[in-house]
């Protein structure tokens, strides 16, 4: 915000935006005496935002109704996530502890979560984006290794996947 040569104050879209969202029924005058409703004229072109004021929504709902607008190319959506991991397992053991974390993210219904973050490495990679070797509890996880989402081999270090999927 600042005044012109005019003495007039000038709102950059950045202050119109802040001064809608701390009071949305706040009334701007424009160079003429004419009053602007800001929340009318900011409708026709801001993001359309959802509120989730119905408490009778449940957790699983909300993610799948989130999930349903992830932005993804349909390749990874129609992607069989389980067929690549088991696909890129090398020994035994690694397909027994990728089939038992496939079926602990399926009873979750988390397999568009893996297929985004499959997305999202590939698209990093593609683009030379350097990312984390792994942090937190997701290192436990062998499937999460796989889809590289970090470099951390649960297998090799005996880590736990209930200490992820808890």
């Amino acid at each position: 915000m600042f005044t012109d040569k005019f003495g007039q104050i000038v709102l950059s879209e950045s202050d119109i935006i802040d001064i809608y969202y701390k009071d949305p029924e706040k009334k701007l005058t424009a160079f003429t005496d004419t009053e602007i409703n800001i929340s009318d004229e900011l409708e026709l072109n801001a993001p359309k935002f959802k509120l989730y004021n119905n408490v009778d929504i449940s957790i699983t709902e909300f993610d799948s109704i989130n999930q349903s607008k992830w932005l993804m190319p349909n390749q990874y959506k129609e992607m069989d996530i389980a067929k690549f991991v088991l696909d890129n397992c090398k020994t035994e053991e690694e397909l027994q502890r990728a089939g038992k974390e496939l079926l602990m993210f399926q009873e979750r219904n988390m397999f568009p979560l893996l297929q985004y973050l499959k997305f999202l490495v590939d698209t990093m990679k593609q683009n030379n984006i350097v990312y984390g070797v792994g942090r937190g509890s997701s290192v436990s996880s062998f499937v999460l290794y796989i889809i590289g989402i970090h470099r951390i081999n649960s297998l090799y270090y005996d880590l736990d996947i209930e200490e992820f999927l808890k």
